[in-house]
């Protein structure tokens, strides 16, 4: 009688031999305390900074949003729009690998064929940022005619949801975790929106008069007001994780929600965060909020003593793929 073979998991069961001191050993038991998180009926909420999707994040965060690993995302603008550039110019992107021997004149040679550097990858302007300018400026003019306003990813849940983009796919859909998201029809808050590629299109939309109401896109302060509404909604029915990949304002913004919502509006019934998880590059440091230890975080009412804890200081690009391999069972 022939038994069906286990299931192959090389990646998890690699890091189970092999992570087992320092930063590995940090890897090793955010992912393990992420996976019992969720097993005890814990939600997880992601914050996205740096440029992880023009690292192609995409490629496992994708399948952990279709698995429900991940139940709310907050990003720079900047992630927002990079997996969509992505998604519809791969094909024309270039790598640098020797991009620390690059001269001013060098750079200034890319930016003459319209081609905007992140460390190693070249984003062709033509084919990535104008041709999702066009599509986005239909949706934002359209809205602002019927006095809609949305947020900014919701405007790009439209143009996935309509097809807009399909005719322009570079890569396999399904290592877009925006299409994902899309799908799950998954939260997304977007603090400091403006500070981006298709925020500065639409501000300058909205100096040329083609947008009449510049809050046909709805604001940062609003977005804080979702969040706190959607934390409410969802944290006191289970308990809701803190998974941050850098530092900046895509994890700042949405931490604060707690202690805004216990101090400012003198609530005593919300919960802390359950679970908290940094992967940072930056040296820990008191006088940085983005290297300030976990510890800290309690001092600010988010997070608990008894909260599960976790630092990997390291680069996302490889620590952020491992755990999702291992919270996934890869």
């Amino acid at each position: 009688m022939s038994s069906t073979p286990a299931p192959k998991r090389p990646v998890s069961e690699f890091i189970q031999r092999h992570f087992r001191h320092f930063n590995a050993a940090a890897l090793t038991g955010a992912a393990d305390a992420y996976r019992a998180h969720l097993e005890g009926g814990g939600k997880m909420f992601m914050t996205l900074a740096g440029a992880m999707s023009t690292a192609e994040l995409g490629l496992s965060l994708a399948e952990m949003i279709r698995q429900d690993k991940v139940h709310g995302i907050s990003c720079t603008g900047a992630n927002l729009e990079e997996d969509l550039f992505n998604l519809v110019a791969h094909d024309h992107y270039e790598l640098v690998p020797h991009y620390r021997d690059l001269r001013p004149e060098d750079e200034q040679a890319l930016l003459d064929r319209h081609l905007n550097r992140v460390t190693d990858t070249c984003i062709p302007e033509m084919e990535a940022m104008r041709r999702l300018e066009k599509v986005m400026e239909r949706h934002w003019m359209a809205a602002d005619r019927a006095g809609e306003r949305a947020f900014p990813h919701e405007f790009l849940y439209r143009a996935l949801r309509a097809g807009d983009l399909e005719p322009h796919y570079q890569i396999d859909p399904k290592d877009s975790w925006m299409i994902a998201a899309a799908e799950k029809n998954l939260p997304i808050f977007v603090p400091g929106w403006e500070d981006s590629t298709l925020g500065n299109m639409y501000a300058g939309m909205c100096i040329t008069g083609e947008i009449k109401n510049v809050h046909t896109i709805r604001s940062g302060v609003e977005t804080m007001i979702e969040l706190a509404r959607w934390y409410m909604q969802t944290a006191p029915q289970t308990p809701l994780g803190f998974f941050q990949i850098g530092g900046g304002i895509a994890g700042d913004f949405p931490i604060c929600v707690v202690p805004m919502l216990e101090q400012d509006l003198k609530r005593d019934d919300v919960p802390l965060w359950a679970y908290f998880c940094q992967i940072s590059d930056s040296t820990t440091s008191y006088g940085s909020y983005s290297g300030a230890v976990p510890n800290e975080k309690i001092t600010w009412g988010k997070l608990a003593v008894e909260t599960p804890k976790f630092v990997i200081e390291s680069d996302a690009t490889i620590v952020a793929p491992l755990i999702f391999a291992r919270v996934l069972d890869w």
